[in-house]
């Protein structure tokens, strides 16, 4: 496989939010040949469906990178049982108009961290709703339900040792699911 581009959406954006960190940390287990990139969505305005025929410049950048890419990766934490507005906001925005979404036929993985014991499995859940009903393909086992706790990234950012094989194993899985879904 050539060089295969991972769109990544973070549901948070606050700067040291642990799913950016997730996101920063996860992509340095995947092989070389994979890139990923974290896209902005904090700069899009609410989604109105009126604004459809002239999106703005930074929904067509987002439609464009998600678009171009081969997979694409949900990092997302868990506000009140859900995901967040800003990561919904930004899927209303790159799967309209109606029968003009960027995400059909992307394959997608799905991580979350929380401070809670369960993780964001229910924001998962709601999230993987969404990816089925837009088409895209999502990465159904392992499922990773991460507790932020000391030792989860270690000094330097990375996947702390106690998660490191984990998520490794993770990583894999997610890279054979995006080859078997773009080749």
């Amino acid at each position: 496989m050539s060089q295969c581009q991972i769109a990544v959406l973070v549901g948070s954006l606050r700067k040291d939010s642990y799913n950016r960190r997730m996101a920063t940390a996860i992509a340095r287990l995947a092989p070389p040949e994979f890139t990923f990139t974290q896209l902005e969505i904090g700069d899009l305005p609410p989604y109105n469906e009126d604004d459809d025929a002239h999106q703005a410049a930074p929904v067509l950048r987002l439609k464009a990178a998600i678009s171009s890419a081969q997979g694409l990766l949900f990092l997302t934490p868990e506000y009140n049982r859900s995901i967040p507005g800003v990561l919904k906001n930004a899927i209303d925005h790159a799967s309209r108009p109606y029968g003009k979404s960027s995400f059909a036929g992307k394959p997608a993985g799905v991580l979350g961290v929380s401070l809670g014991a369960i993780g964001t499995a229910m924001a998962q859940q709601h999230l993987r709703n969404v990816l089925a009903y837009l088409d895209a393909p999502t990465l159904g086992q392992p499922e990773a339900f991460l507790q932020a706790k000391d030792g989860l990234f270690d000094e330097s950012g990375n996947i702390g040792a106690d998660s490191k094989q984990f998520l490794q194993g993770w990583m894999d899985k997610y890279v054979d699911w995006v080859k078997r879904h773009t080749v």
